[in-house]
């Protein structure tokens, strides 16, 4: 039995992370502590100005435990984990989970490639952003790989150099051809260094560059070349024209301010990258009820920098906030290089920071009627369901779905919805083994046993890693699974999750004879649900997702089956060549209007084999 008196006793007064749980071992917050010992007890005190939000947590806590550290710095970076990985309820909590797009330039390479990436890993590479606008960050490397013919192949060059034939770019002026040996590595590396003065703001150069090239094909009468050149002016024009100077070239900031109103926060960010700023963006913070701007504030600064890969060189925010020194401190480390927080009073940098909260104070006001519908859609729904089924903190439901046509190509999807929203980056497809024939029983056992193996497999190698904090899509186990189905399919997954020695519940999605959701079956009972609530629109959307997700996944399995029949009756063409083809046209129209040097050009396929290919399909 947890005696709180007597283990408040055995509190070490040490650095650490401290964690409260309730009745039922669910976490209820998670904070960080320089003295433990004196932080913890400072809970069961006398209830002094904490305000009803902590009152009514103390109120829960029935036990806590705690996990001693060397630093209040070690402390900081794990209740960051903690509480990403745990969402407590009392925490305050950074909603969005956004991740920026990146442009990479792979300078570790003797022929470098400029790519779109949204990690930011410590290599040989140059990273330019973070970016806010996906579309933007894609436009600009087209942008670059047609300006100075840059290679977008994953070919090891120098050494595959001269090994195959040039690809489709080269052929439409789009690549120099390093692959052939067409450009010295000296050109090359000049022209990426272009580039790289380009993605620093450098413009005036190449728009110079250009209008010479165009003048100069113009007087020649080589229209063709001229507008060429035109529409390569003309865009690197338009992108150089949405960068906004803000300060001193080169520098590197966040600026970060907020606007607070009852139990809602939104935080504004504006983005500034070598003296530009190149994009802003808002996040939502929850359970900020009774809580100071300041503390909102470094809630968001701990969240927010725990989890974007780059760290500017300054971030300037609008409060001064307690952890400031420590703050700076984990930054810097994170960062490589030193990291300070400022709060500006005065100047261009405080009308900045002013700009930022007056957008966040815009964009809360505007949206609070919107983020409460979304509520009830999300989080709102999901206490229905809870309701329903008598069950708690329901974070992650996972629902699962079989597709085939008279048993041809059986497939199996798992949909992910977590805080009542899709989250499409944990579906996964199943492609079934075992099962010859249309036996959905069977399939659904099959899909069930390969999904829970796969999770207590990743679980054990992550454990043996102690990455137990860095859960993978299959590690991260549902809170409910929701079958497409009654009494038989939840007996399925029951019997599967018996032989696991998993205990998760499982419930059913009842359709009447109209094909329409009419009531949930859990626990051999099944239960009505109101048609009108937004718990029932929940339900119905992750049972039309499950059963999308499951047709789209058989219907292309039976295109590409479609296709590589028909691809099989034409002449000289192989099992090698059909795959190119495959992989590189997205349907069959696209490779019967492909000319034969398209074809010819692709890697793997010779000149008669494209001339067999255009003439199978010219009969």
């Amino acid at each position: 039995m947890f005696q709180i008196e007597e283990e408040l006793k055995k509190l070490p007064g040490k650095p650490g992370v401290y964690i409260m749980r309730d009745e039922a071992d669910t976490i209820l917050y998670v904070g960080k502590a320089i003295n433990l010992h004196n932080r913890v007890r400072s809970y069961f005190r006398e209830k002094i100005g904490r305000g009803p939000a902590i009152d009514k947590m103390v109120s829960l806590i029935h036990h806590f435990e705690y996990i001693v550290t060397d630093s209040e710095l070690e402390a900081l970076v794990l209740e960051n984990n903690l509480i990403k990985e745990y969402s407590p309820k009392y925490n305050t909590l950074l909603k969005d989970d956004k991740t920026y797009p990146y442009i990479k330039v792979t300078m570790g390479e003797e022929f470098p490639r400029i790519l779109f990436s949204r990690v930011m890993k410590k290599d040989k590479s140059r990273y330019f952003g973070p970016f806010t606008a996906q579309a933007a960050v894609h436009e600009t490397i087209d942008l670059l790989n047609k300006l100075f013919g840059l290679r977008t192949c994953t070919r090891n060059l120098p050494k595959d150099i001269g090994k195959d034939r040039p690809c489709l770019n080269y052929h439409i002026k789009q690549c120099s051809a390093p692959c052939q040996g067409y450009i010295s590595k000296e050109e090359y590396n000049q022209r990426i260094n272009q580039a790289v003065d380009f993605l620093s703001g450098n413009y005036g150069l190449i728009l110079k560059d250009l209008e010479q090239k165009m003048k100069a094909a113009s007087e020649k009468m080589e229209f063709e070349e001229a507008a060429k050149y035109r529409d390569l002016y003309n865009d690197v024009k338009q992108i150089a024209q949405r960068q906004k100077i803000t300060d001193k070239v080169g520098e590197d900031k966040d600026i970060v301010a907020l606007y607070a109103q009852e139990d809602s926060a939104v935080v504004q960010v504006f983005f500034v990258r070598d003296g530009k700023l190149i994009g802003r963006e808002h996040y939502y913070m929850k359970n900020v009820e009774e809580k100071e701007n300041p503390d909102i504030l470094q809630d968001f600064v701990k969240q927010f920098y725990a989890g974007t890969p780059f760290i500017p060189r300054e971030i300037m925010l609008q409060y001064e906030i307690g952890d400031r020194e420590l703050l700076e401190q984990w930054l810097s480390e994170r960062r490589g290089s030193k990291t300070k927080l400022l709060v500006p009073k005065i100047g261009t940098k405080e009308k900045l920071v002013e700009l930022a909260a007056q957008n966040a104070k815009l964009t809360l006001t505007q949206n609070k009627e919107r983020l409460k519908r979304e509520e009830g859609r999300t989080i709102g729904a999901l206490h229905q369901v809870e309701e329903w089924l008598g069950l708690k903190e329901i974070r992650r439901m996972e629902a699962f779905d079989i597709s085939n046509t008279n048993g041809f190509e059986n497939v199996g999807s798992m949909v992910v919805f977590e805080n009542g929203k899709a989250k499409r980056s944990d579906y996964r497809k199943f492609r079934i083994k075992t099962v010859a024939g249309p036996d959905d029983y069977a399939c659904m056992r099959e899909v069930l046993t390969r999904r829970f193996l796969h999770g207590m497999q990743e679980g054990k190698e992550l454990a043996q890693k102690n990455l137990e904090n860095e859960l993978g899509s299959f590690s991260k186990l549902p809170d409910l699974i929701m079958m497409d189905g009654g009494k038989g399919q939840v007996g399925i997954a029951l019997s599967v999750l018996e032989e696991l020695k998993l205990n998760i519940p499982v419930c059913g999605m009842v359709k009447d004879t109209h094909h329409r959701t009419r009531g949930l079956y859990f626990q051999n009972v099944e239960i009505p649900i109101d048609t009108h609530s937004d718990g029932f629109d929940l339900i119905t959307r992750i049972q039309d997702e499950a059963h999308r997700f499951a047709i789209e996944y058989h219907k292309s399995l039976r295109g590409k089956a479609q296709v590589k029949s028909i691809l099989e009756e034409i002449p000289g063409v192989g099992p090698a060549t059909r795959r190119v083809l495959m992989k590189h046209f997205d349907s069959l129209e696209g490779i019967k209007e492909a000319t034969i040097e398209e074809l010819a050009a692709l890697e793997g396929i010779n000149r008669r084999q494209a001339q067999e290919i255009v003439a199978f399909f010219s009969k």
